[in-house]
This record gives C-alpha cells, structure tokens and sequence, in this order.
C-alpha cells in the first residue's frame, strides 16, 4: 500500500477526529479557506477546526498562505497529487459516518419530540 494512502486511512479512519479531518479536506479541495469561514461552513467550533488544521499541516496534507486570522488554507501538493486516494478512502467512510451521525440526531430527536411527529 502506498505511503500516502496509508496515511490517509489512518488519519480519517484510524484516530479521533478522522471525520472533521475528512470534511476539512473536503472543502478545501472545493474552495481555500480560512480557519474561520472553514469552522462556520462545516458548523465546529474554531478551536477545533484550528487543531485539525495543525494535524493536517504536521503530516503534510494541507498548507497555507498568509498569516494570523488571514491564513488561507489549501490541499498541500502532496495531497493534490495524490487526490485519488483520499477520493477513494473519503468516499467508503466519509459519507457513511455522516449519514450515520444525522441518522442518530434524528433518531435523538425524535426521542425527545415525539408528539412532533404525530401532527
């Protein structure tokens, strides 16, 4: 298995936070962003989207531009170059956690609200 797909599955699917890791990358490869347009798209709080980001950089996945609260973050080349297989790892288990997690909200929310369904 290639180095950066390894890499990428451990990343996304094998630690903590692998999910809002993969929605990061996601929306980076549609548009670069700063730490705060990425926290309000992707409804996390700053300080986590922030803590991602730190993680990303580290293993040389997404870089930046600028500094302070204008840092615009972009897939590194290393990802770019190797986009498939985050295509590839993020379309098994991207979408299936993210469906997973709205099933259990609403499921939660029906829990609490169940007279709501009724009307």
């Amino acid at each position: 298995m290639h180095g950066v797909k390894r890499l990428l599955w451990w990343l996304l699917s094998g630690s903590a936070g692998g999910s809002n890791r993969g929605r990061i990358l996601e929306e980076l490869f549609t548009q670069p962003r700063n730490a705060n347009e990425l926290a309000n798209v992707l409804d996390l709080d700053y300080k986590t989207v922030r803590h991602h980001l730190g993680v990303l950089e580290k293993n040389n996945l997404a870089t930046y531009t600028g500094t302070g609260y204008g840092k615009m973050y972009f897939p590194s080349d290393l990802l770019e170059t190797n986009s498939g297989y985050f295509d590839e790892i993020w379309g098994k288990i991207g979408k299936k956690r993210i469906y997973k997690a709205w099933k259990q909200l609403l499921i939660l929310h029906h829990l609490s609200n169940p007279l709501r369904t009724l009307l």
